[in-house]
């Protein structure tokens, strides 16, 4: 058997209980729940030792076909309040925001883009799109990528 390293992906219904709480081990860690790996261990239930045997090698994997990122470009009205009606129109779409990209104003508008993440199918963009459109101060709205 070669030695090389080989990134796999495998159903965690078939996985070590040991790879899973490492796993959650390292999501207490990254959103800040836990403030040190030994007390993330032990509300897990996993060794520090088994923690960093494979903290290192073990990853989680986000379906990309269960979230898609999409990339709206807009062109916005230099008025107080029209991005901020964009992003909580955004909010309770149930899309996440993971970039957000200002112009300094000119002529009266702003371009403005926005790297987002959906939860739904991608024709939630399409819908998405044309609510983001009828807001006030929206001047134009166009949909640049998604995968």
């Amino acid at each position: 058997m070669d030695n090389k390293s080989q990134l796999i992906v495998v159903d965690s219904a078939v996985l070590p209980e040991v790879i899973l709480k490492v796993l959650e081990v390292k999501k207490l860690l990254a959103n800040k729940e836990e403030k040190s790996s030994a007390s993330a261990c032990k509300r897990v239930g996993v060794s520090r030792s088994a923690y960093y045997k494979y903290r290192s090698c073990v990853f989680s994997y986000e379906e990309k076909i269960m979230q898609r990122i999409i990339t709206l470009y807009m062109i916005l009205k230099d008025e107080p309040g029209v991005l901020s009606s964009v992003l909580v129109s955004l909010h309770n779409l149930n899309s996440n925001i993971l970039t957000v990209n200002q112009s300094i104003p000119i002529d009266g508008v702003a371009t403005v883009t926005i790297s987002l993440r959906l939860n739904e199918s991608f024709d939630e963009a399409i819908v998405m799109k044309s609510i983001i459109a009828g807001l006030k101060g929206v001047v134009e709205v166009q949909l640049l990528s998604g995968e």
